[in-house]
C-alpha cells in the first residue's frame, strides 16, 4: 500500500521560511519523479515544483527563486524549502508522483502565510 505523508506546514509571517517533507512508503521511491502540489481555498490544485529520479528540477513561475525541491532517496523523502513566503502561498500542500495518481493523494500539510 502506497503512502505519502506530508509534514512541516504551519503559520508563518510574510517573508518567512518553511521546509516541507513528504515521506513515501510502498513504492520504489528512487525510480519515480516526485512533485509538490498545492490547493488554495476556492482554487484548483496546481503544480508547485517537480524533481526527476535523477534530480533535475522544475518549478512554477510563481515560486521560482523562492522554493526549492529536493529529494533523499535513502530516506524515501522529498522536500520543499520555501523562502520569502507570501500570503498568496497560503494553501494545503501535497506531494505525489510527477504524474499524480489519484489514489496517492495524502492529507496534505497546511501552510498559512499571514501577519
Amino acid at each position: 500500500q502506497v503512502q505519502l505523508v506530508e509534514s512541516g506546514g504551519g503559520l508563518v509571517q510574510p517573508g518567512g521560511s518553511l521546509r516541507l517533507s513528504c515521506a513515501a512508503s510502498g513504492i520504489i521511491f528512487s525510480v519515480y519523479a516526485m512533485a509538490w502540489y498545492r490547493q488554495a481555498p476556492g482554487k484548483q490544485r496546481e503544480l508547485v515544483a517537480a524533481i526527476t529520479s535523477d534530480g533535475r528540477t522544475n518549478s512554477a513561475d510563481s515560486v521560482k527563486g523562492r522554493f526549492t525541491i529536493s529529494r533523499d532517496n535513502a530516506k524515501n523523502t522529498v522536500y520543499l524549502q520555501m523562502n520569502s513566503l507570501k500570503p498568496e502561498d497560503t494553501a494545503v500542500y501535497y506531494c505525489n508522483l510527477g504524474i499524480p495518481l489519484p489514489d496517492y493523494w495524502g492529507q496534505g500539510t497546511q501552510v498559512t502565510v499571514s501577519s
